[in-house]
């Protein structure tokens, strides 16, 4: 009988000059990028924490910590590559990505496609199993303010 885990991540970052904006592993053109160790990708990092969460192995800042220079700067998508390697050789698979990111700028529809290509590319999935979601907080909160963007994610795990 399989075994099935469920993890649920969450992140946030500042939006700030002279950065670049990726979400999901797409640069998107947009007046300020979000600040952070590495490039900063909310989405990612939230879809990361969701699939060490399910398995209780904590959090991304516990295994690419922002004291580490290694990681500065760091393409979140290569460790993204290493979060899957750890599901795996725990035994588990993914079966399926849900995830969510609060933006009230830019507009992100245009891109979708693009980040759940890459997230599936990378997890080894189908882009049917990798859903991508982007909402406003009706310019309520930070996000609304167009201070900051944040992300949720949800997966299954299974073990055969």
């Amino acid at each position: 009988m399989p075994v099935f885990r469920i993890g649920h991540g969450y992140d946030v970052h500042r939006l700030a000059e002279n950065r670049k904006l990726i979400l999901g592993g797409v640069d998107i053109p947009h007046e300020k990028g979000l600040l952070g160790h590495s490039d900063a990708d909310v989405l990612v990092h939230a879809i990361m924490d969701s699939l060490l969460g399910a398995l209780a192995l904590g959090d991304i800042g516990k295994h690419f910590p922002d004291t580490d220079e290694a990681y500065k700067g760091a393409d979140s998508m290569k460790l993204f590559e290493k979060v899957c390697e750890i599901i795996r050789n725990e035994g588990y698979e993914i079966s399926n990505i849900d995830a969510t990111i609060c933006a009230q700028a830019p507009k992100l529809a245009p891109y979708i496609i693009s980040m759940r290509e890459n997230i599936a590319r990378v997890a080894g999935l189908e882009v049917s199993q990798v859903s991508v979601k982007a909402t406003t907080e009706e310019k309520l909160g930070f996000t609304g303010e167009k201070l900051g963007i944040s992300a949720t994610a949800v997966c299954l795990l299974y073990k055969k």
